[in-house]
Protein backbone atom coordinates (compact mmCIF):
# COMPACT_ATOMS: atom_id res chain seq x y z
CA UNK A 1 0.00 0.00 0.00
CA UNK A 2 1.22 3.51 -0.77
CA UNK A 3 1.39 5.25 2.63
CA UNK A 4 -1.59 7.55 3.13
CA UNK A 5 -2.52 9.61 6.16
CA UNK A 6 -5.90 9.12 7.76
CA UNK A 7 -6.73 12.68 6.75
CA UNK A 8 -5.98 11.81 3.12
CA UNK A 9 -8.13 8.70 3.32
CA UNK A 10 -11.02 10.66 4.87
CA UNK A 11 -10.87 13.04 1.94
CA UNK A 12 -10.66 10.26 -0.66
CA UNK A 13 -13.62 8.27 0.64
CA UNK A 14 -15.72 11.21 1.80
CA UNK A 15 -15.88 9.84 5.33
CA UNK A 16 -16.23 11.24 8.84
CA UNK A 17 -13.49 10.62 11.42
CA UNK A 18 -14.55 9.07 14.72
CA UNK A 19 -12.27 8.74 17.74
CA UNK A 20 -9.14 9.40 15.66
CA UNK A 21 -6.60 11.21 17.87
CA UNK A 22 -4.01 11.77 15.13
CA UNK A 23 -5.27 12.47 11.61
CA UNK A 24 -1.68 12.65 10.33
CA UNK A 25 -1.00 9.04 11.24
CA UNK A 26 -0.34 7.00 8.10
CA UNK A 27 -1.69 3.68 6.92
CA UNK A 28 1.39 1.77 5.77
CA UNK A 29 0.17 -1.82 5.96
CA UNK A 30 -2.38 -3.78 3.92
CA UNK A 31 -6.08 -3.02 3.64
CA UNK A 32 -7.98 -6.17 4.68
CA UNK A 33 -11.57 -7.31 5.18
CA UNK A 34 -10.68 -10.31 7.36
CA UNK A 35 -9.63 -9.30 10.86
CA UNK A 36 -7.37 -12.37 11.04
CA UNK A 37 -5.23 -10.84 8.28
CA UNK A 38 -4.65 -7.51 10.02
CA UNK A 39 -1.03 -6.39 10.11
CA UNK A 40 0.49 -3.50 12.08
CA UNK A 41 -0.06 -0.24 10.24
CA UNK A 42 -2.92 -1.60 8.17
CA UNK A 43 -6.55 -0.62 7.64
CA UNK A 44 -9.48 -2.89 8.45
CA UNK A 45 -12.61 -2.56 6.29
CA UNK A 46 -15.68 -3.70 8.23
CA UNK A 47 -17.92 -5.30 5.62
CA UNK A 48 -21.15 -7.10 6.45
CA UNK A 49 -20.96 -10.78 5.48
CA UNK A 50 -23.45 -13.57 4.96
CA UNK A 51 -22.89 -14.93 8.46
CA UNK A 52 -20.98 -12.23 10.34
CA UNK A 53 -20.65 -8.45 10.43
CA UNK A 54 -17.13 -7.06 10.16
CA UNK A 55 -18.01 -4.33 12.66
CA UNK A 56 -18.09 -7.03 15.36
CA UNK A 57 -14.36 -7.59 14.81
CA UNK A 58 -13.28 -3.96 14.60
CA UNK A 59 -11.99 -3.68 18.16
CA UNK A 60 -9.87 -6.77 17.76
CA UNK A 61 -8.48 -5.47 14.49
CA UNK A 62 -7.30 -2.26 16.18
CA UNK A 63 -5.83 -4.23 19.07
CA UNK A 64 -3.88 -6.27 16.51
CA UNK A 65 -2.34 -3.19 14.96
CA UNK A 66 -4.82 -1.66 12.50
CA UNK A 67 -4.41 2.12 12.38
CA UNK A 68 -8.16 2.56 11.91
CA UNK A 69 -11.35 0.92 10.72
CA UNK A 70 -13.30 1.79 7.58
CA UNK A 71 -16.83 1.41 8.88
CA UNK A 72 -20.47 2.14 8.18
CA UNK A 73 -21.07 3.28 11.78
CA UNK A 74 -19.00 4.38 14.79
CA UNK A 75 -17.48 1.58 16.85
CA UNK A 76 -18.07 1.96 20.61
CA UNK A 77 -14.92 1.85 22.71
CA UNK A 78 -14.40 -1.17 24.92
CA UNK A 79 -13.11 1.21 27.62
CA UNK A 80 -12.56 4.98 27.93
CA UNK A 81 -8.86 4.54 27.26
CA UNK A 82 -9.36 2.13 24.34
CA UNK A 83 -11.13 4.00 21.51
CA UNK A 84 -11.60 2.40 18.09
CA UNK A 85 -10.44 4.93 15.47
CA UNK A 86 -12.84 4.78 12.53
CA UNK A 87 -13.54 6.47 9.23
CA UNK A 88 -17.31 6.30 8.91
CA UNK A 89 -18.74 6.13 5.39
CA UNK A 90 -22.21 5.46 3.96
CA UNK A 91 -20.99 2.40 1.99
CA UNK A 92 -17.81 0.53 2.95
CA UNK A 93 -17.60 -1.33 -0.36
CA UNK A 94 -17.86 1.90 -2.35
CA UNK A 95 -15.23 3.45 -0.11
CA UNK A 96 -12.86 0.57 -0.86
CA UNK A 97 -13.33 1.24 -4.55
CA UNK A 98 -12.64 4.94 -4.17
CA UNK A 99 -9.51 4.24 -2.15
CA UNK A 100 -8.28 1.73 -4.72
CA UNK A 101 -8.79 4.27 -7.50
CA UNK A 102 -6.76 6.85 -5.61
CA UNK A 103 -3.94 4.38 -5.00
CA UNK A 104 -3.78 3.34 -8.67
CA UNK A 105 -3.67 7.00 -9.74
CA UNK A 106 -0.51 7.38 -7.65
CA UNK A 107 1.21 4.31 -9.14
CA UNK A 108 3.79 4.35 -11.90
CA UNK A 109 2.84 0.74 -12.75
CA UNK A 110 1.31 -0.49 -15.99
CA UNK A 111 -2.17 -1.79 -15.25
CA UNK A 112 -3.02 -4.97 -17.17
CA UNK A 113 -6.61 -6.20 -16.97
CA UNK A 114 -8.00 -9.44 -18.33
CA UNK A 115 -11.38 -11.09 -18.62
CA UNK A 116 -13.03 -14.03 -20.35
CA UNK A 117 -15.45 -16.87 -19.76
CA UNK A 118 -12.79 -19.50 -19.04
CA UNK A 119 -9.11 -19.57 -18.19
CA UNK A 120 -8.88 -16.16 -16.52
CA UNK A 121 -7.12 -17.29 -13.39
CA UNK A 122 -4.67 -19.65 -15.10
CA UNK A 123 -3.80 -16.95 -17.65
CA UNK A 124 -3.42 -14.31 -14.96
CA UNK A 125 -1.01 -16.62 -13.14
CA UNK A 126 1.01 -17.09 -16.34
CA UNK A 127 1.14 -13.34 -17.00
CA UNK A 128 2.35 -12.73 -13.45
CA UNK A 129 5.09 -15.32 -13.75
CA UNK A 130 6.31 -13.73 -16.98
CA UNK A 131 6.17 -10.10 -15.91
CA UNK A 132 7.75 -10.56 -12.51
CA UNK A 133 10.97 -11.44 -14.32
CA UNK A 134 11.00 -7.84 -15.56
CA UNK A 135 10.14 -6.05 -12.38
CA UNK A 136 8.01 -6.02 -9.22
CA UNK A 137 4.58 -7.37 -10.12
CA UNK A 138 1.33 -7.48 -8.14
CA UNK A 139 -1.49 -9.71 -9.31
CA UNK A 140 -4.93 -10.92 -8.27
CA UNK A 141 -4.63 -13.76 -5.76
CA UNK A 142 -6.77 -16.76 -6.71
CA UNK A 143 -10.02 -15.59 -8.27
CA UNK A 144 -10.62 -12.43 -6.22
CA UNK A 145 -11.86 -10.63 -9.32
CA UNK A 146 -14.98 -8.81 -8.15
CA UNK A 147 -15.84 -5.39 -6.72
CA UNK A 148 -14.24 -6.31 -3.38
CA UNK A 149 -11.31 -8.52 -4.37
CA UNK A 150 -10.08 -6.23 -7.15
CA UNK A 151 -9.72 -3.10 -4.97
CA UNK A 152 -7.91 -5.11 -2.30
CA UNK A 153 -5.42 -6.35 -4.90
CA UNK A 154 -4.90 -2.88 -6.34
CA UNK A 155 -4.22 -1.41 -2.90
CA UNK A 156 -1.51 -3.99 -2.24
CA UNK A 157 0.65 -2.30 -4.88
CA UNK A 158 3.16 0.39 -3.88
CA UNK A 159 5.70 2.81 -5.33
CA UNK A 160 7.99 -0.03 -6.43
CA UNK A 161 5.31 -1.92 -8.39
CA UNK A 162 6.04 -2.04 -12.11
CA UNK A 163 3.12 -4.21 -13.26
CA UNK A 164 -0.36 -4.55 -11.75
CA UNK A 165 -2.22 -7.53 -13.23
CA UNK A 166 -5.95 -7.58 -12.48
CA UNK A 167 -8.43 -10.34 -13.28
CA UNK A 168 -11.93 -8.99 -13.88
CA UNK A 169 -15.06 -11.10 -13.54
CA UNK A 170 -18.65 -10.25 -14.37
CA UNK A 171 -22.06 -11.53 -13.36
CA UNK A 172 -23.90 -9.06 -15.56
CA UNK A 173 -23.72 -6.03 -17.79
CA UNK A 174 -21.87 -3.06 -16.32
CA UNK A 175 -19.77 -5.05 -13.85
CA UNK A 176 -16.54 -4.88 -15.85
CA UNK A 177 -17.15 -1.23 -16.70
CA UNK A 178 -17.35 -0.51 -12.96
CA UNK A 179 -14.10 -2.38 -12.28
CA UNK A 180 -12.27 -0.51 -15.04
CA UNK A 181 -13.44 2.79 -13.54
CA UNK A 182 -11.86 1.78 -10.22
CA UNK A 183 -8.56 0.67 -11.77
CA UNK A 184 -8.24 2.04 -15.32
CA UNK A 185 -6.10 -0.35 -17.40
CA UNK A 186 -3.70 0.54 -20.19
CA UNK A 187 -3.51 -3.04 -21.49
CA UNK A 188 -6.71 -5.06 -21.79
CA UNK A 189 -6.94 -8.76 -22.63
CA UNK A 190 -10.07 -10.71 -23.58
CA UNK A 191 -9.62 -14.49 -23.64
CA UNK A 192 -12.91 -15.88 -24.90
CA UNK A 193 -16.68 -15.69 -24.80
CA UNK A 194 -18.17 -18.97 -23.65
CA UNK A 195 -21.21 -20.17 -21.78
CA UNK A 196 -20.10 -19.60 -18.17
CA UNK A 197 -22.97 -17.83 -16.34
CA UNK A 198 -25.07 -17.96 -19.51
CA UNK A 199 -28.15 -18.44 -17.34
CA UNK A 200 -27.41 -15.09 -15.71
CA UNK A 201 -26.59 -13.23 -18.92
CA UNK A 202 -29.18 -14.77 -21.25
CA UNK A 203 -26.92 -15.65 -24.20
CA UNK A 204 -23.39 -15.48 -25.61
CA UNK A 205 -24.13 -12.17 -27.33
CA UNK A 206 -24.92 -10.64 -23.94
CA UNK A 207 -21.75 -12.17 -22.47
CA UNK A 208 -19.72 -10.66 -25.33
CA UNK A 209 -21.35 -7.29 -24.69
CA UNK A 210 -20.30 -7.44 -21.03
CA UNK A 211 -16.75 -8.71 -21.64
CA UNK A 212 -16.18 -6.05 -24.30
CA UNK A 213 -16.61 -3.33 -21.70
CA UNK A 214 -12.94 -3.92 -20.94
CA UNK A 215 -11.67 -2.87 -24.37
CA UNK A 216 -14.07 0.08 -24.44
CA UNK A 217 -12.39 1.39 -21.28
CA UNK A 218 -8.86 1.40 -22.72
CA UNK A 219 -7.14 4.65 -23.65
CA UNK A 220 -6.66 5.43 -27.35
CA UNK A 221 -3.69 3.99 -29.21
CA UNK A 222 -2.01 7.42 -29.19
CA UNK A 223 -2.05 7.30 -25.38
CA UNK A 224 -0.62 3.77 -25.19
CA UNK A 225 -3.82 1.73 -24.99
CA UNK A 226 -3.50 -1.86 -26.22
CA UNK A 227 -6.32 -4.40 -26.67
CA UNK A 228 -5.17 -8.02 -26.87
CA UNK A 229 -7.87 -10.14 -28.51
CA UNK A 230 -8.27 -13.86 -29.20
CA UNK A 231 -8.22 -14.28 -32.99
CA UNK A 232 -9.71 -17.78 -32.65
CA UNK A 233 -12.93 -16.57 -31.00
CA UNK A 234 -15.25 -14.64 -33.37
CA UNK A 235 -17.02 -12.90 -30.49
CA UNK A 236 -13.70 -11.62 -29.15
CA UNK A 237 -12.28 -10.79 -32.55
CA UNK A 238 -15.27 -8.54 -33.22
CA UNK A 239 -14.39 -6.44 -30.17
CA UNK A 240 -11.69 -4.70 -32.23
CA UNK A 241 -14.46 -2.41 -33.49
CA UNK A 242 -15.33 -1.39 -29.93
CA UNK A 243 -12.00 0.08 -28.87
CA UNK A 244 -9.83 3.08 -29.70
CA UNK A 245 -6.79 1.21 -28.44
CA UNK A 246 -4.29 -0.49 -30.71
CA UNK A 247 -5.35 -4.09 -31.29
CA UNK A 248 -3.10 -7.12 -31.18
CA UNK A 249 -4.43 -10.60 -31.95
CA UNK A 250 -3.24 -13.86 -30.41
CA UNK A 251 -4.25 -17.44 -31.20
CA UNK A 252 -3.57 -20.29 -33.57
CA UNK A 253 -5.03 -18.47 -36.57
CA UNK A 254 -2.42 -17.77 -39.26
CA UNK A 255 -3.09 -14.03 -39.13
CA UNK A 256 -2.60 -13.74 -35.35
CA UNK A 257 0.25 -11.44 -34.30
CA UNK A 258 1.21 -13.82 -31.49
CA UNK A 259 0.48 -17.39 -32.48
CA UNK A 260 1.28 -21.04 -31.90
CA UNK A 261 2.34 -23.51 -34.55
CA UNK A 262 3.11 -27.22 -34.38
CA UNK A 263 1.06 -27.75 -31.23
CA UNK A 264 1.50 -31.23 -29.77
CA UNK A 265 1.07 -32.98 -26.45
CA UNK A 266 4.09 -34.57 -24.79
CA UNK A 267 3.78 -37.73 -22.73
CA UNK A 268 1.44 -37.10 -19.83
CA UNK A 269 -0.49 -34.32 -21.54
CA UNK A 270 1.89 -31.36 -21.35
CA UNK A 271 1.65 -29.11 -24.44
CA UNK A 272 4.53 -28.01 -26.64
CA UNK A 273 4.45 -25.54 -29.51
CA UNK A 274 6.42 -23.02 -31.53
CA UNK A 275 5.72 -19.50 -30.31
CA UNK A 276 5.67 -16.84 -33.03
CA UNK A 277 5.75 -13.12 -32.24
CA UNK A 278 6.36 -10.04 -34.40
CA UNK A 279 10.01 -10.12 -33.29
CA UNK A 280 10.80 -13.82 -33.73
CA UNK A 281 9.93 -17.35 -32.65
CA UNK A 282 10.99 -19.84 -29.99
CA UNK A 283 10.04 -23.29 -28.69
CA UNK A 284 7.84 -23.76 -25.61
CA UNK A 285 7.22 -26.92 -23.59
CA UNK A 286 4.89 -26.26 -20.68
CA UNK A 287 4.74 -27.83 -17.23
CA UNK A 288 0.98 -27.37 -17.13
CA UNK A 289 -1.39 -30.09 -18.29
CA UNK A 290 -3.81 -29.86 -21.18
CA UNK A 291 -3.85 -28.40 -24.69
CA UNK A 292 -6.21 -25.64 -23.54
CA UNK A 293 -3.24 -23.98 -21.84
CA UNK A 294 -1.80 -23.14 -25.26
CA UNK A 295 -4.36 -20.37 -25.71
CA UNK A 296 -3.70 -19.15 -22.17
CA UNK A 297 0.04 -19.15 -22.86
CA UNK A 298 -0.41 -17.16 -26.09
CA UNK A 299 -2.45 -14.56 -24.23
CA UNK A 300 0.26 -14.24 -21.59
CA UNK A 301 2.93 -14.07 -24.29
CA UNK A 302 1.06 -11.26 -26.03
CA UNK A 303 1.03 -9.23 -22.80
CA UNK A 304 4.71 -9.87 -22.10
CA UNK A 305 5.70 -9.02 -25.67
CA UNK A 306 3.83 -5.72 -25.49
CA UNK A 307 5.63 -4.86 -22.26
CA UNK A 308 9.08 -5.44 -23.67
CA UNK A 309 10.07 -9.06 -23.10
CA UNK A 310 11.93 -10.86 -25.90
CA UNK A 311 10.49 -13.98 -27.48
CA UNK A 312 13.24 -16.13 -25.94
CA UNK A 313 12.60 -14.70 -22.48
CA UNK A 314 8.88 -15.38 -22.91
CA UNK A 315 9.45 -18.96 -24.09
CA UNK A 316 11.71 -19.76 -21.14
CA UNK A 317 9.27 -18.23 -18.67
CA UNK A 318 6.30 -20.13 -20.13
CA UNK A 319 8.26 -23.37 -20.05
CA UNK A 320 9.10 -22.86 -16.38
CA UNK A 321 5.71 -21.57 -15.25
CA UNK A 322 3.68 -23.48 -12.68
CA UNK A 323 0.04 -23.46 -11.61
CA UNK A 324 -0.13 -20.86 -8.84
CA UNK A 325 -3.81 -21.05 -7.85
CA UNK A 326 -5.30 -24.04 -6.08
CA UNK A 327 -7.62 -26.69 -7.53
CA UNK A 328 -6.95 -25.89 -11.18
CA UNK A 329 -5.53 -28.96 -12.90
CA UNK A 330 -3.62 -29.62 -9.68
CA UNK A 331 -1.88 -32.93 -10.39
CA UNK A 332 -0.67 -35.24 -7.60
CA UNK A 333 0.60 -38.79 -7.96
CA UNK A 334 -0.04 -41.05 -4.97
CA UNK A 335 2.53 -43.52 -3.71
CA UNK A 336 0.51 -46.37 -5.23
CA UNK A 337 0.68 -44.87 -8.74
CA UNK A 338 -2.81 -43.36 -8.88
CA UNK A 339 -2.79 -39.80 -10.24
CA UNK A 340 -5.38 -37.34 -8.90
CA UNK A 341 -6.19 -34.21 -10.92
CA UNK A 342 -8.00 -31.67 -8.74
CA UNK A 343 -9.67 -29.21 -11.13
CA UNK A 344 -12.62 -28.61 -8.84
CA UNK A 345 -12.39 -24.86 -8.32
CA UNK A 346 -15.03 -24.17 -10.94
CA UNK A 347 -16.59 -25.51 -14.12
CA UNK A 348 -18.43 -24.46 -17.25
CA UNK A 349 -18.99 -26.36 -20.51
CA UNK A 350 -15.80 -25.05 -22.13
CA UNK A 351 -13.55 -25.84 -19.19
CA UNK A 352 -15.22 -29.24 -18.74
CA UNK A 353 -14.44 -30.17 -22.34
CA UNK A 354 -10.86 -28.98 -22.00
CA UNK A 355 -10.38 -30.91 -18.77
CA UNK A 356 -11.75 -34.14 -20.27
CA UNK A 357 -9.37 -33.88 -23.21
CA UNK A 358 -6.49 -33.25 -20.82
CA UNK A 359 -7.52 -36.30 -18.78
CA UNK A 360 -7.45 -38.52 -21.86
CA UNK A 361 -4.02 -37.21 -22.86
CA UNK A 362 -2.67 -37.83 -19.37
CA UNK A 363 -4.20 -41.29 -19.26
CA UNK A 364 -2.37 -42.48 -22.35
CA UNK A 365 0.89 -42.60 -20.42
CA UNK A 366 -0.51 -45.26 -18.06
CA UNK A 367 -2.48 -47.35 -20.52
CA UNK A 368 0.36 -49.77 -21.16
CA UNK A 369 0.23 -50.71 -17.48
CA UNK A 370 -3.54 -51.08 -17.54
CA UNK A 371 -4.27 -47.64 -16.16
CA UNK A 372 -7.74 -46.16 -16.64
CA UNK A 373 -9.16 -42.65 -16.83
CA UNK A 374 -11.84 -41.60 -14.34
CA UNK A 375 -13.92 -38.46 -14.79
CA UNK A 376 -15.55 -37.56 -11.46
CA UNK A 377 -17.85 -34.73 -12.48
CA UNK A 378 -20.46 -32.64 -10.74
CA UNK A 379 -22.97 -29.98 -11.78
CA UNK A 380 -22.12 -26.84 -13.74
CA UNK A 381 -23.98 -23.88 -12.25
CA UNK A 382 -25.74 -20.88 -13.80
CA UNK A 383 -26.49 -22.41 -17.20
CA UNK A 384 -30.19 -21.58 -17.12
CA UNK A 385 -32.31 -23.24 -19.78
CA UNK A 386 -29.16 -24.65 -21.43
CA UNK A 387 -28.34 -26.76 -18.38
CA UNK A 388 -29.89 -30.04 -19.56
CA UNK A 389 -28.31 -29.87 -23.01
CA UNK A 390 -24.89 -28.89 -21.70
CA UNK A 391 -24.74 -31.59 -19.02
CA UNK A 392 -26.01 -34.18 -21.49
CA UNK A 393 -23.31 -33.05 -23.95
CA UNK A 394 -20.51 -33.43 -21.42
CA UNK A 395 -21.68 -36.96 -20.61
CA UNK A 396 -21.69 -37.81 -24.31
CA UNK A 397 -18.23 -36.30 -24.80
CA UNK A 398 -16.79 -38.47 -22.04
CA UNK A 399 -17.90 -41.52 -24.01
CA UNK A 400 -16.64 -40.19 -27.35
CA UNK A 401 -13.23 -39.54 -25.82
CA UNK A 402 -13.16 -43.10 -24.44
CA UNK A 403 -12.91 -42.02 -20.81
CA UNK A 404 -12.84 -45.32 -18.93
CA UNK A 405 -15.19 -44.39 -16.09
CA UNK A 406 -17.60 -41.49 -15.54
CA UNK A 407 -18.77 -40.86 -11.98
CA UNK A 408 -21.51 -38.21 -11.93
CA UNK A 409 -21.90 -36.74 -8.43
CA UNK A 410 -24.97 -34.91 -7.16
CA UNK A 411 -28.60 -34.32 -8.04
CA UNK A 412 -30.49 -33.55 -11.22
CA UNK A 413 -27.59 -32.10 -13.22
CA UNK A 414 -25.42 -35.11 -12.38
CA UNK A 415 -28.22 -37.39 -13.55
CA UNK A 416 -28.13 -35.55 -16.87
CA UNK A 417 -24.39 -36.19 -17.15
CA UNK A 418 -24.98 -39.88 -16.58
CA UNK A 419 -27.93 -39.90 -18.99
CA UNK A 420 -25.83 -38.32 -21.74
CA UNK A 421 -23.13 -40.96 -21.32
CA UNK A 422 -25.61 -43.81 -21.41
CA UNK A 423 -27.44 -42.38 -24.42
CA UNK A 424 -24.14 -42.08 -26.24
CA UNK A 425 -23.45 -45.75 -25.76
CA UNK A 426 -21.98 -46.26 -22.31
CA UNK A 427 -22.69 -49.75 -21.03
CA UNK A 428 -22.39 -51.65 -17.77
CA UNK A 429 -20.72 -49.56 -15.12
CA UNK A 430 -18.73 -47.27 -17.42
CA UNK A 431 -20.97 -44.47 -16.17
CA UNK A 432 -22.49 -44.30 -12.72
CA UNK A 433 -24.54 -41.69 -10.89
CA UNK A 434 -23.89 -41.32 -7.15
CA UNK A 435 -25.71 -39.05 -4.74
CA UNK A 436 -22.89 -37.26 -2.94
CA UNK A 437 -19.18 -36.86 -2.23
CA UNK A 438 -19.08 -39.66 0.32
CA UNK A 439 -20.56 -42.15 -2.14
CA UNK A 440 -18.08 -41.08 -4.82
CA UNK A 441 -15.13 -41.48 -2.46
CA UNK A 442 -16.31 -44.92 -1.30
CA UNK A 443 -16.60 -46.07 -4.92
CA UNK A 444 -13.20 -44.74 -5.91
CA UNK A 445 -11.42 -46.11 -2.86
CA UNK A 446 -12.74 -49.57 -3.63
CA UNK A 447 -11.93 -49.58 -7.36
CA UNK A 448 -8.86 -47.44 -8.08
CA UNK A 449 -5.68 -49.25 -9.06
CA UNK A 450 -2.11 -48.23 -9.95
CA UNK A 451 -1.86 -46.30 -13.22
CA UNK A 452 -5.36 -44.81 -12.98
CA UNK A 453 -5.83 -41.07 -13.54
CA UNK A 454 -8.74 -39.39 -11.74
CA UNK A 455 -10.11 -36.00 -12.80
CA UNK A 456 -12.33 -34.19 -10.28
CA UNK A 457 -14.30 -31.20 -11.60
CA UNK A 458 -17.52 -29.28 -10.89
CA UNK A 459 -18.73 -25.78 -10.14
CA UNK A 460 -17.31 -24.27 -6.97
CA UNK A 461 -20.60 -24.42 -5.08
CA UNK A 462 -20.56 -28.23 -5.25
CA UNK A 463 -17.41 -28.59 -3.14
CA UNK A 464 -16.16 -31.54 -5.17
CA UNK A 465 -12.56 -30.79 -4.18
CA UNK A 466 -13.39 -32.91 -1.12
CA UNK A 467 -13.24 -35.99 -3.35
CA UNK A 468 -9.69 -35.19 -4.41
CA UNK A 469 -8.66 -34.35 -0.86
CA UNK A 470 -10.09 -37.61 0.47
CA UNK A 471 -8.26 -39.62 -2.19
CA UNK A 472 -4.98 -37.95 -1.28
CA UNK A 473 -5.39 -38.13 2.49
CA UNK A 474 -5.91 -41.85 2.81
CA UNK A 475 -8.74 -43.69 4.53
CA UNK A 476 -9.93 -40.91 6.81
CA UNK A 477 -13.42 -39.47 7.09
CA UNK A 478 -14.72 -37.34 4.25
CA UNK A 479 -15.09 -33.74 5.44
Amino acid sequence: MIPLSLAEIVGIVGGQPHDIPDMDRKVTGPVVIDSREVRPGGLFAALPGERVDGHDFARGAVEDGAVAVLAARPIPAAAPDAPVPAIVVPDVQAALGALAHAVVERLAATVVALTGSAGKTSTKDLIAQLLRRHGPTVWTPGSLNNEIGLPLTAMSADETTRHLVLEMGARGKGHIRYLTELTPPRVGLVLNVGTAHIGEFGGREAIAEAKGELVEALPPAAEGGVALLNADDPFVRAMAARTKARTVFFGEAAEADVRAENVRLAAGGRPSFTLHTPTGCSEVTMRLYGEHHVSNALAAAAVAHELGMSVDEIAVALSEADQLSRWRMEVTERADGVTVVNDAYNANPESMRAALRALVAMGKAGQAEGGRTWAVLGPMAELGEDSLAEHDGIGRLAVRLNVSKLVAVGGQEAAWLDMGAKNEGSWGEESVHVSDVRAAVDLLRSELRPGDVVLVKASRSVGLERVAQALLEGEGEVV
